[in-house]
């Protein structure tokens, strides 16, 4: 990294994180208090940024990063020629604007990310590809030292997700999940008042995933369309199955909706890997199995069992359905129901308990992207580290797996790995296309 460890840089983050942190809890904008002093240090001493991926999400998060002083963006990557310049463009104005110099012209664009990775003055990524394109430019980032922003779910396979933890760590890269809910009081509250036991013993947790995606998965057969030429189709299909172009795919870039790649399961796991992934990211965090998973898993057989459930070693039992957008844990002396516009107790009381000095305290963060600002300064691992990402997609994939084969698994958390059954240990990993590969 460029000089990380120097005095200027470390005078500079506590600097800029202290005035952003108090600026508001949850941030969308950085008042010109803590921009001012972030203008009086050279953009280098400041921790430079590529984005890798700049659709409708990564769109999103550009602007946010644009608006935390302690992040300088350098350069942009999409397979999307016209995503691409639209996004240097914004780059280069937001900077033109807060430095008032017209001629700023600091932003490089690529369509090819490994070139942000070769560069040298660039301390980390973000990265918001397609899901299928998460695990190679992960593994890429952190072997050329690049500290890593990545979009939830964090893999598209069960494999994936291990072999980028593994990776990761090997290169003691600072890591966080786009599982932006962890930066959220009313979650964090409500997984502290369920470990704290003032529910009662937990007995089971409700999933309920509103969704504008297929629930699970479906074979992609979209008719060929014409290409834009604006797209590398070929580079957009990567590790993927080779197949003709469609829209619904890789929208255009003046498309208003969500893409719905998500459906298909050469690129995506439907909702269960897109809302899928923050509520059971919160569930398994109220459960305090951030380091572990289900025992089983069952699909929905019309009979005993309604919903897709899943079993855990400790008894607790989780099922979910697409119903609804919210997570309720139930023990046996009351409730709580969370979502992102509320958090509801039962008794009533509880939504405004504090917990006390020496009861459990969750890892407490309150803006996503400062967090991993503030654990790249420390060298720590953010609210949303990578394991975690592991641990939270690999339920949602064992959903997926049950319901394809549509029969019960039983699962090794440990060994990660189903036991005794070659047939579902198959689907734990998928085949790349030349010349990519994990």
């Amino acid at each position: 990294m460029s000089n990380i460890n120097t005095l200027n840089r470390r005078n500079f983050l506590k600097k800029t994180i202290g005035a952003a942190a108090a600026a508001s809890v949850f941030p969308s904008i950085i008042p010109s208090s803590a921009w001012s002093a972030a203008e009086n240090v050279l953009p280098g001493n400041r921790i430079t940024l590529g984005f890798i991926g700049l659709g409708k999400q990564g769109g999103g998060l550009l602007r946010g990063f644009l608006n935390m002083p302690g992040f300088h963006v350098v350069a942009v990557c999409d397979v999307d020629e016209l995503k691409m310049n639209i996004a240097k463009k914004r780059v280069e104005d937001f900077y033109t604007e807060k430095q008032s110099d017209s001629s700023y012209k600091g932003c490089a664009a690529y369509r090819d990310f490994r070139e942000i990775l070769a560069r040298k003055d660039i301390d980390a990524v973000v990265i918001a590809t397609p899901d299928h394109w998460h695990a190679i430019p992960v593994i890429m980032a952190a072997r050329a030292g690049k500290d890593i922003y990545c979009e939830k779910p964090l893999s598209l396979t069960i494999a994936e997700a291990r072999a980028m933890v593994n990776e990761v760590r090997r290169y003691e890269r600072v890591f966080q999940t786009g599982s932006m809910q962890r930066s959220d009081g009313k979650f964090r509250l409500a997984c502290e008042l369920v470990q704290n036991g003032y529910i009662g013993d937990l007995q089971t947790v409700r999933v309920s995933i509103r969704t504008g995606f297929i629930p699970h998965p479906i074979v992609c057969e979209l008719p060929g369309e014409p290409k834009p030429s604006e797209l590398d189709w070929d580079m957009w299909l990567g590790p993927a199955p080779a197949r003709p172009y469609n829209s619904i795919l890789a929208p255009p870039v003046n498309y208003n909706g969500w893409p719905h790649w998500r459906d298909y399961i050469d690129y995506s796991g439907g909702g269960m890997t897109d809302w899928g992934a923050h509520h059971f990211d919160i569930a398994q965090w109220g459960m305090g199995m951030d380091h572990s998973g289900p025992v089983e898993i069952i699909p929905p057989d019309g009979k005993d069992h309604e919903l897709l459930t899943y079993r855990y070693a400790n008894g607790v039992v989780l099922t979910t359905d697409f119903d609804n957008n919210r997570i309720l844990f139930t023990g046996t002396k009351g409730t709580v129901d969370v979502n992102r516009q509320y958090l509801h107790t039962t008794p009533e009381k509880l939504v405004t308990q504090k917990i006390g000095a020496n009861e459990i305290h969750l890892y407490e963060s309150n803006n996503h992207k400062l967090d991993w600002l503030q654990a790249i300064y420390n060298r720590s691992k953010p609210v949303s580290d990578i394991e975690i990402g592991c641990r939270s997609v690999t339920v949602c994939h064992l959903g997926n797996i049950a319901v394809q084969l549509n029969r019960p698994l039983n699962w090794d958390p440990e060994k990660e790995v189903f036991v005794d059954d070659d047939e579902a240990n198959r689907f734990l990993s998928r085949s790349k296309r030349s010349p990519w590969r994990i």
